[in-house]
């Protein structure tokens, strides 16, 4: 992969760039040559301060955990602004994602059910540890699970959707997360995905506790690491294990303010968790000055020279990002939506005389807000039930309930058809079950 673009604050950037809501997610180098990330966030929602100040407090938590155990997290090595630009660049590459070992449109290994496993235990124990401590993660999905060359599955922007948003979320939002990432890896492996369903089903009812035990039973499934070490290694030249040279990096330190490491003394999120800076405590820098009030423009004008650097990077960078923004301002700086999997229960059990039968579809999406356009048909009437279901991007898992009232005499089987007309392509899927009177 080609390392030599530009970079921001030593870590060189690459050409592999991806969107989500919070920003531009780019491929990096850091200083000392590891395959790193660098996410660029969305001057719509990073500008306010008191959303960075979230930010920062939602990351130093994050170097909090990782300091006290927590291993199943993309380490965070800094938040810095340049200029108009915030940066969040982290320790370790932030790609493949599950979410690209799952598009059909990447070649490449498919994940197998040992995989899939693997990617639901690690991540199940990273959110229970979580959860242990206090927090959440708020927006687990297939883009937020990174796996790493050796078939390790971490979960990266942990809690920066919700520093955004300015929320909280449950804990019962994480375990929908979960279920429905087991449901979008059990979908392509059908038949053989039984146990993943079956896990999805137990978080939902008994937690995440129990969904883990179910995956770690041997006698219902085996965790491959190897299998999906193998398809992250073939979806991404990234995830290769040759090393990078370490860059030389002349850094001018007007150019660019740390946001991690501001001293007591300010009005700043260290506060709340000074166990994680290593920098001794000293009085308020200049950059940190014009970061908390608002960049004084006299002291702009001062360091205008010693800008060009950061400027030309930019330039270089805005190259990179052309194909990228021009798809931000047509999509709303968020993914199209997209159906990932659909699921039609019907009940097991024979239904008696004058009965109403529950048929539930369960829609996974790939966590984009949109619209999902439905209907359900019956085989044994002309009646078609049609609806509407708005999506949000911080969900990925939707119910779609049908409630069939039968009358009458007859032993007959009832078929009921739930069809996704939008986002397309239409699709149809259908579950039965017996009727007797």
């Amino acid at each position: 992969m080609d390392d030599s673009g530009p970079g921001i604050a030593g870590f060189r950037l690459t050409t592999h760039t991806w969107m989500t809501e919070l920003g531009h997610w780019i491929d990096a180098v850091s200083p000392d040559g590891r395959r790193a990330g660098a996410l660029l966030f969305d001057p719509r929602i990073i500008g306010r301060p008191e959303v960075r100040d979230r930010v920062v407090r939602a990351v130093l938590t994050d170097q909090r955990l990782v300091h006290g155990g927590v291993t199943g997290l993309i380490p965070v090595a800094d938040v810095v602004a340049a200029g108009d630009q915030v940066w969040l660049l982290t320790a370790q590459a932030v790609s493949p994602t599950v979410a690209d070992l799952l598009d059909p449109a990447q070649a490449g290994s498919p994940v197998e059910p040992g995989g899939a496993a693997s990617v639901l235990v690690d991540t199940a124990r990273t959110l229970l540890a979580l959860h242990a401590a206090g927090v959440t993660h708020g927006a687990v999905q297939p883009r937020t699970v990174v796996i790493t060359p050796d078939g390790a599955a971490l979960l990266s922007e942990r809690g920066l959707t919700d520093a955004v948003r300015d929320r909280v979320s449950p804990p019962d939002d994480d375990v929908a997360g979960w279920a429905a990432l087991a449901r979008a890896l059990a979908a392509p492996l059908r038949p053989a995905a039984g146990v993943l369903e079956r896990a999805a089903a137990t978080a939902g009812t008994y937690g995440l506790a129990a969904a883990l035990d179910l995956l770690l039973d041997p006698r219902e499934s085996r965790i491959d690491r190897g299998s999906l070490s193998r398809a992250a290694r073939a979806r991404s030249g990234f995830a290769q294990p040759s090393p990078y040279a370490p860059a030389r990096h002349e850094r001018d330190e007007g150019d660019i303010v740390t946001l991690l490491h501001v001293p007591a003394g300010a009005t700043g999120p260290a506060r709340s968790a000074p166990e994680t800076t290593t920098r001794e405590q000293r009085g308020e820098t200049p950059a940190e000055r014009i970061w908390r009030s608002g960049r004084d423009s006299t002291t702009a004008r001062r360091r205008r020279s010693r800008r060009r650097r950061t400027v030309l990077s930019a330039v270089v960078l805005a190259l990179i990002l052309t194909g990228a923004a021009v798809a931000w301002q047509r999509l709303g700086a968020v993914p199209e939506l997209a159906v990932t999997s659909v699921e039609v229960a019907a009940p097991e059990e024979t239904q008696g005389c004058d009965t109403v039968a529950a048929v539930t579809g369960t829609v996974v999406t790939n966590g984009a807000p949109g619209e999902i356009v439905y209907e359900w048909t019956k085989n044994l009437d002309d009646d078609v039930v049609k609806g509407k279901l708005r999506t949000r991007s911080d969900r990925t898992s939707y119910t779609l309930p049908l409630r069939w009232t039968l009358r009458g005499e007859g032993d007959v089987t009832a078929t009921a058809t739930l069809r996704i007309i939008e986002p397309g392509p239409v699709r149809s899927y259908r579950a039965s079950f017996d009727y007797t009177c």
